[in-house]
């Protein structure tokens, strides 16, 4: 009876191991991507507290104005630019921009 019980401890642990590793990779393509395309502007916390953000006067991305736009509503804006900043639609796939949307709702204060 115990090592059954084990035999299924063991299979959840490896199911929810299997299940996490895309989340996880998802998280860190946003991430990985945010550093390389945005954070020259952006900041590596969003915040815009860089020299071009400064300038710019850019929105803290995890400011309440910008955290209650939609998704869509920030896919586009990172699609087509907004302002100075630029479109990245040729760039980027849209599974990329999905994950720059999910790592921007990282950054809500």
């Amino acid at each position: 009876m115990k090592s059954a019980a084990i035999r299924t401890a063991v299979a959840l642990v490896i199911a929810l191991v299997v299940l996490a590793s895309p989340l996880a990779a998802f998280a860190d393509d946003g991430a990985a991507l945010f550093k390389t395309k945005c954070g020259a502007c952006h900041g590596p916390d969003g915040a815009g507290q860089t020299t071009m953000g400064k300038a710019n006067k850019l929105r803290d991305l995890g400011s309440p104005d910008v955290q209650k736009l939609a998704d869509d509503e920030l896919a586009a804006i990172i699609t087509s630019g907004k302002n100075k900043m630029p479109p990245y639609g040729k760039s980027l796939k849209p599974e990329q921009v999905k994950d720059l949307v999910a790592f921007v709702r990282t950054l809500k204060k």
